[in-house]
């Protein structure tokens, strides 16, 4: 069983841009009166305490959205903002959303949502904060597969692994190819992380390749720790809905500072 667990990194400088860019698409894609499919391979538990232990440990939501929000770096109306808001007013000012509740935000009567997550532990707390959604407690890649293309067709499907797997930077490419051959009208995202030891360049570049027209966006920040490998976040979106590649780069902008 995978040991990943993403409370110890909630609402880091990662986080904060995939899920800006997360929210950006899903409050363009719910301003259309049409249902949609909201799909995630990898959920997680879904809600986040950034006053635990876990995350106190880390530092890394301190670094991340909580000087996000200190220095105004998103404006109040900004989609992120509006999901975390509406968390925080149910679950309490340390509550940080995992992807499935800002979808939940966004998704409206007559939309669908799949989510898988596999740990047992993460799929229990997911279960207890996701009922409006469909759960499986399976590989992400195959619950994805089996339901491409879903029903309602029009829709998003988010792959965000913890890259534990060594084999998924191989895998990945041929998974998302072929889900894009079934699904050629869905928005197809995929986070990664940006590594000193470039292991992620293989799969991008064979990304770029194979879906020319995709949107890739990355950000780069200092390590969380000495030593930490991460130095940078990346979001490869194919069909990014309009306006997308201009939030993508004002999102990249705060990095910068």
């Amino acid at each position: 069983m995978l040991s990943y667990q993403h409370a110890y990194h909630a609402g880091n400088l990662a986080d904060l841009h995939k899920h800006a860019l997360l929210a950006s698409i899903l409050a363009y894609l719910t301003a259309k009166p049409k249902p949609l499919s909201y799909l995630e391979t990898h959920a997680g538990r879904g809600l986040y305490d950034l006053s635990s232990p876990e995350a106190d440990k880390t530092g890394e939501a301190a670094a991340g959205i909580t000087r996000a929000l200190a220095e105004n770096w998103l404006p109040a109306d900004h989609p992120l903002c509006l999901a975390l808001d509406a968390v925080r007013a149910r679950h309490g000012a340390s509550a940080y959303p995992g992807s499935p509740l800002i979808a939940r935000h966004f998704l409206r009567p007559g939309d669908v949502a799949h989510l898988a997550e596999l740990h047992p532990a993460e799929h229990e707390a997911l279960a207890e904060i996701a009922g409006f959604a469909h759960l499986h407690r399976q590989d992400g890649f195959q619950m994805a597969q089996a339901i491409c293309p879903p029903t309602p067709r029009r829709g998003l499907l988010l792959i965000d692994p913890s890259y534990e797997v060594k084999a998924d930077y191989d895998a990945i490419p041929r998974q998302i190819a072929k889900l894009a051959r079934k699904w050629n009208v869905g928005v197809i995202v995929l986070w990664y992380p940006i590594l000193t030891d470039l292991r992620h360049a293989p799969m991008v570049e064979a990304l770029r390749r194979n879906h020319p027209e995709a949107l890739v966006s990355e950000v780069r920040f200092p390590p969380a720790r000495p030593g930490h490998g991460m130095v940078g976040s990346g979001m490869v979106v194919l069909n990014p809905p309009y306006g997308l590649a201009e939030e993508a780069l004002r999102i990249e902008a705060l990095y910068d500072r």
